[in-house]
């Protein structure tokens, strides 16, 4: 599978992006997808993920009421929609693939469970 990540850019406190991961070369419906994020100097973290199907969604508790994860098998596409943003959601963004799994959060934010990766699209709030 290859992920091609998009629509980052700056964006004002409270304002809102959304961001596209489009998916090419498998079955993209066979796929979970997640989105992760990296901000400079700190670790990898799990931002959001949705199951094959896309009926069960799963959020870190900072995303929670904020963003919404959603996918589109018609265009492979999985999007993340993030409203409310704060100077501390700045990071490179990253979409994830892996081949449909269970339904653990557990096994849904460890990046170590996905396959593919896309390039990643920067994100930068300002306060």
């Amino acid at each position: 599978v290859q992920l091609q990540a998009s629509g980052g850019g700056l964006v004002q406190a409270g304002g809102s992006l959304r961001l596209s991961c489009a998916a090419s070369g498998r079955t993209f419906s066979s796929y979970d997808m997640g989105w992760f994020r990296q901000a400079p100097g700190k670790e990898r973290e799990f931002v959001a993920a949705v199951n094959w199907r896309g009926d069960s969604r799963y959020y870190v508790d900072s995303a929670k009421g904020r963003f919404t994860i959603s996918r589109d098998n018609a265009k492979n596409t999985v999007y993340l929609q993030m409203n409310s943003l704060k100077p501390e959601d700045t990071a490179v963004y990253y979409c994830a693939a892996r081949y449909r799994g269970s339904g653990s959060y557990y096994r849904f934010a460890n990046g170590n469970e996905y396959d593919y990766w896309g390039q990643g699209t920067l994100v930068t709030v300002s306060s």
